[in-house]
């Protein structure tokens, strides 16, 4: 049964069988993934930009080329040889990292929505960059959105050995740094052109013509409310994409109460939108997911700062 983020990955592994299949076929496998990658783009262009909000636009750029630099290294440093590794001697172990990474996201938006109900987040946020310098506060962001990266990636990789672990070791390894190297430049290049919209916004209003003129202005307006949009929207991804892995997982481990009714939820959802079901489809199977990352990460959310309380530690800004 495919769950938000794990039904938008199976067009990766397509790419890993492509990619899998001859040294001549990682072109084609290049090319395809150009347009397959949008279903991945999805859940990163929404987590990804929250990590840029706030900052000067000359920083915009150079933090996304961090980010994306760490994601590379996450995927290329540790998640490929582990995949090896754990696919040849340790294959089931690897649903019940991705669900602890599952859990990670859904602690992480859970939190974010508690402290903005309860009135601290933003008193929170202020704080974790009281006394910190641009340089600290950069590194921070940048090294939370790595973190969160690593989760993201750690399912890509997953999805894509999937389809490749009947083919020789070197094989699958191509395989991997062939999605790893298209995943990584279509999700931070579609993330780039989205944070710096209003600079080329800014650019058409300068050009001669009404036309360039009207469209220019109409994006630096739009922009602050879409990137603002874009990081609630971020934190809800967290949700819905920690919550279905984990819908993913207890399937595996064939605990169906909660994988059937979300797929019966999606499927009702598909019903109320009869002119595009697999649209409404995948909302459905999302709203549920993140209402069970909502709840997996409500309770680590209440659980955590107790516990690090009790052994004297402060919790992690993120």
């Amino acid at each position: 049964m495919p769950s938000g983020l794990v039904a938008l990955l199976d067009d990766v592994a397509a790419i890993a069988r492509l990619a899998a299949a001859s040294v001549d076929d990682v072109t084609a496998a290049s090319l395809k993934a150009s347009s397959k990658a949008v279903g991945v783009v999805v859940d990163d262009a929404a987590v990804t930009p929250k990590y840029v909000s706030g900052l000067t636009p000359a920083r915009e750029l150079p933090i996304i080329w961090r980010i994306a630099k760490g994601s590379l290294r996450n995927k290329l440093l540790f998640l490929l040889p582990a995949a090896l590794l754990f696919s040849a001697f340790l294959p089931w172990i690897i649903t019940p990292i991705l669900m602890l990474g599952g859990l990670y996201l859904a602690f992480e938006g859970a939190e974010k929505i508690l402290g903005a109900f309860l009135g601290h987040d933003a008193h929170a946020e202020e704080a974790a960059v009281e006394g910190q310098t641009a340089e600290m506060v950069e590194n921070t962001k940048v090294a939370g959105a790595v973190r969160t990266d690593l989760i993201l990636s750690a399912e890509i990789m997953a999805i894509a050995l999937s389809e490749v672990s009947d083919q020789p070791i070197l094989t699958q390894a191509a395989a991997l740094v062939a999605v790893s190297l298209l995943i990584t430049a279509g999700v931070y290049g579609i993330v780039g052109l989205i944070v710096k919209m209003d600079d080329i916004g800014l650019h058409l209003a300068q050009r001669p013509g009404a036309t360039p003129r009207a469209v220019g202005r109409g994006l630096v307006a739009a922009m602050p409310v879409v990137l603002g949009a874009l990081a609630k929207i971020g934190t809800v991804a967290m949700l819905w994409v920690g919550g279905g892995i984990l819908v993913h997982g207890l399937e595996e481990f064939h605990l169906t109460s909660i994988p059937h009714a979300a797929e019966a939820l999606a499927a009702l959802f598909a019903r109320l939108v009869p002119f595009a079901p697999g649209v409404g489809h995948w909302f459905g199977f999302a709203f549920a997911s993140a209402l069970v990352g909502l709840v997996a990460g409500g309770i680590l959310a209440l659980i955590v700062p107790r516990l690090l309380a009790l052994f004297g530690r402060k919790p992690v800004a993120h």
